[in-house]
């Protein structure tokens, strides 16, 4: 087992579009870099701001890193614009990965042609509409929404804010 390097930094929040975020330093980002076997792509990190713990990923948008502050990771982070926080971060190597729901599951096994396009789509996409479900609540609403993913992937309906896959 490696030892994680943990770095702390101080930085202000800005906002680009609606997302609160802060700048990574340049030396940090290189540790992680390291850490992470790569610069491209996501990144997943832990860490503190606060004292209180996180994981997060950081990502490249606009040709720059980034280190989104949402408001699991900081009460009221979109009006907390300007204001210095305390950070800590390291590079997070446990596996994020998200277990398909048994009922999806068993609709695509069902379903030849739409667990066809859902193997063929984006992984992107594919996590996406596992992550939806995962967050349902209720027996009820994956029940009902099971048919809306399958449909979605037979290009018959919209699923997850999407026209088609």
């Amino acid at each position: 087992m490696t030892q994680e390097t943990t770095y702390a930094f101080s930085a202000t929040i800005e906002i680009i579009g609606i997302n609160p975020f802060v700048y990574v330093p340049e030396e940090i980002l290189q540790h992680i870099f390291e850490k992470a076997g790569k610069s491209k792509g996501s990144i997943p990190v832990k860490g503190t701001v606060n004292s209180i713990p996180y994981t997060q990923t950081l990502m490249k948008f606009k040709g720059e890193w980034r280190l989104y502050i949402n408001t699991k990771m900081l009460k009221n982070s979109p009006k907390r614009i300007g204001e210095q926080i305390a950070i800590s971060i390291s590079y997070d190597p446990e596996k994020r990965e998200i277990p398909i729901h048994p009922k999806l599951l068993q609709a695509l096994a069902e379903n030849k042609e739409a667990n066809s396009v859902f193997q063929n789509s984006r992984p992107s996409l594919q996590k996406e509409i596992i992550r939806y479900f995962s967050h349902l609540k209720t027996e009820e609403s994956i029940d009902k929404n099971i048919p809306k993913a399958i449909a979605f992937l037979l290009g018959k309906g919209k699923f997850v804010g999407r026209e088609k896959p």
